[in-house]
């Protein structure tokens, strides 16, 4: 399991909030899709940059996780590099665009996790919170626990 970034965490929460406030969401567009959004928070580009860039070599997000090659020169595989720089990796990425990731799955109420469309603005807002939510609890796990008692130790030592 990778270490989980909290920057990651934070541009999920910002991109589940953009796209309640109205980001242009088109699950055919690749800078405008489940992963085009997140992509716009990781990194410095548009929307429209990112659907150039993944237009130069052919296929969706799913053909381009499957291409990707850090050192082919191609600007969406720079993207994709960036983001995996958060600790996301390519499988999370392959998650993201069809809402399949088990773990965020089974911590989604069964019906909803039964009805989820991967093209629906409002699926891939509630699995982008469930995907925070549960990476948060995840990172919150990862953190060393502080001894209280030894901390007060300490500071009462300090006097």
């Amino acid at each position: 399991m990778k270490p989980i970034h909290p920057e990651l965490i934070v541009a999920i929460e910002r991109t589940a909030k953009r796209l309640k406030e109205g980001a242009a969401y088109q699950w055919g567009h690749m800078g405008a899709c489940n992963c085009g959004n997140l992509a716009q928070e990781l990194t410095p580009f548009t929307k429209a940059e990112i659907h150039r860039f993944a237009m130069e070599r052919s296929g969706d997000w799913n053909d381009q996780i499957l291409e990707f090659c850090p050192s082919s020169g191609y600007p969406i595989d720079l993207i994709i590099e960036r983001m995996l720089s958060y600790g996301l990796t390519l499988d999370d990425l392959g998650h993201l665009e069809r809402l399949s990731s088990p773990e965020v799955l089974s911590n989604m109420p069964q019906e909803r996790r039964n009805g989820l469309s991967q093209n629906k603005k409002e699926d891939v807002i509630f699995y982008l919170e469930t995907w925070a939510k549960v990476l948060r609890e995840r990172w919150e796990k990862q953190q060393p626990a502080l001894n209280i008692e030894e901390e007060k130790k300490n500071i009462i030592s300090v006097y």
